[in-house]
């Protein structure tokens, strides 16, 4: 019988037994005998930033793990791994399939999505809660730790958050009403996949409401029960401005206003096909001004080429010449009737190098908002927080050993060792990765030290989901950094 699946019926990516390496398959015989349970645990081993941002197991749980497991998907996956070259463990799958419900055995245990945890820390505990399906837990290792890039998106979008909030409490007069819409996602066409536009463009929903990623607006929708996670404005791209040719520049320019320009509304054009500098001097700021003052819209101008610094200054320069400003409370200069928004170039380093330029030179950070494309949601790997996924404990004959590795060549890849949850102070917010009980499944508050709260909850058990946050609630908890 052929193993390969066709795109008639089930589609190649759609058997979750195939969604794991080809070596998982073997594990099931390299246990000690008599091993009847297995703990494992997800951290970030460190990394570019101290604490990430923890979001998406959700949605990897119910794309990947909400389906049943059904005998056509052993016999597909039977068949796939007698060509393939590695043994099946098809009698534990049959079980799975014929005891279970084709719903997968585990426990699956987190902190709550939005929670900022320092790195080092467990974040994820998975452990088998069937004796004969205690290689279950290594076999889903594949799937689950692809939660690295939800939650590693969302650790970059907070940080350069942090940073735009920085300078808006330093020049703004309404930090708080400025930041939703300071960081835009511009990279649904610079990742690998749509899966990845849709898990990272909704991991950067967490933290801001502007995007151009539709797909991350409907994860979010999906897998959070959000109807509008995010929201955008007309803008132009470089071949609805050059195809009404040079000579015709300042006409491309004129139709966008009368397409889009209302009162209280935002339109957004790019102006460098040509020459940045002349289109603001003369296009915007003699030709058209009076027109986008008349509109009562809000013309956002975008460079797009050159070094993001300078230009950026430049132009917010051009256009105060133009439109003129208004000094805020804060003493900063806020642009009339404009803006600027930087797509080009833009990173968590160019942010500041950005911000810290225009407020230097007495511009308040409202004139600003940034597009960040590839270095959201590409520009990035499982390294960028060390993301592990790793054995803790076994049980054998039913006593539990701890497990652990210790190479010589690498101490930052020791890892941690036992059955453990996580636990919170209340009052300082700090955490701590501490051990559990023989078979407990959660601390008992006679466990507990003065102060200190268990922040891990059992978000899947037996192929049912337990928790359900709501996006409202990611953004909340990530918002207060806790």
């Amino acid at each position: 019988m052929l193993w390969v699946m066709t795109t008639h019926g089930m589609s190649y990516l759609d058997n979750p037994i195939l969604d794991t390496d080809s070596y998982k398959a073997s594990h099931w015989l390299q246990y000690p005998p008599g091993t009847d349970a297995t703990f494992f645990y997800v951290e970030s081993r460190g990394g570019t930033y101290e604490s990430t941002l923890f979001f998406g197991l959700q949605a990897v749980l119910k794309s990947r793990l909400g389906q049943a497991v059904t005998h056509a998907h052993v016999d597909a996956a039977r068949d796939f791994f007698a060509v393939h070259g590695e043994p099946f463990n098809e009698s534990g799958w049959r079980r799975i399939v014929d005891v279970h419900g084709g719903r997968l055995p585990v426990r699956i245990r987190a902190v709550p999505e939005g929670s900022v945890v320092p790195t080092h820390q467990a974040l994820v505990t998975i452990e088998s809660t069937d004796p004969d399906a205690f290689w279950l837990p290594s076999y889903l290792e594949t799937l689950l730790l692809r939660l690295w890039y939800p939650v590693t998106v969302a650790t970059i979008s907070w940080q350069a958050r942090r940073t735009i909030l920085q300078y808006l409490a330093k020049t703004s007069d309404d930090p708080t009403g400025q930041i939703p819409f300071k960081l835009h996602d511009f990279g649904a066409r610079g990742v690998s996949s749509a899966e990845s536009a849709g898990l990272g463009g909704m991991a950067h929903l967490v933290n801001f409401m502007g995007t151009d990623t539709v797909s991350g607006v409907l994860a979010a929708r999906a897998f959070y029960a959000e109807p509008m996670a995010g929201y955008s404005i007309p803008a132009a791209e470089h071949s609805t401005i050059t195809s009404w040719g040079r000579e015709h520049e300042v006409d491309a320019y004129r139709n966008m206003l009368r397409r889009f320009a209302k009162p209280g509304s935002l339109v957004a054009v790019v102006s460098d096909s040509y020459d940045i500098y002349h289109a603001i001097s003369e296009h915007w700021g003699k030709t058209l001004r009076d027109e986008v003052i008349a509109s009562g819209a809000t013309v956002v101008v975008r460079p797009d080429s050159g070094d993001p610094v300078e230009v950026v200054h430049r132009c917010v320069s051009l256009l105060n010449d133009a439109f003129g400003s208004t000094v805020n409370g804060k003493g900063f200069r806020v642009l009339n009737h404009v803006r600027v928004i930087q797509g080009d170039g833009v990173n968590p380093e160019s942010i500041r190098a950005i911000l810290e330029r225009i407020t230097g030179a007495g511009y308040s950070a409202d004139n600003l908002a940034f597009g960040m494309g590839g270095a959201l949601l590409q520009k990035l790997t499982r390294d960028t927080q060390k993301f592990a996924l790793k054995c803790s404990a076994v049980r054998i004959e039913g006593t539990w050993r701890d497990v652990w590795k210790d190479p010589v060549t690498d101490q930052g890849k020791t890892s941690k060792r036992g059955r453990m949850t996580l636990v919170r102070h209340r009052e300082y917010g700090s955490y701590r990765t501490v051990a559990l009980p023989d078979d407990a499944i959660s601390l008992a508050p006679g466990d507990l030290e003065p102060g200190w709260e268990e922040a891990m909850v059992t978000v899947w058990e037996n192929g049912q989901p337990l928790r359900d946050w709501t996006f409202a609630e990611v953004r909340e908890r990530a918002a207060a950094g806790r």
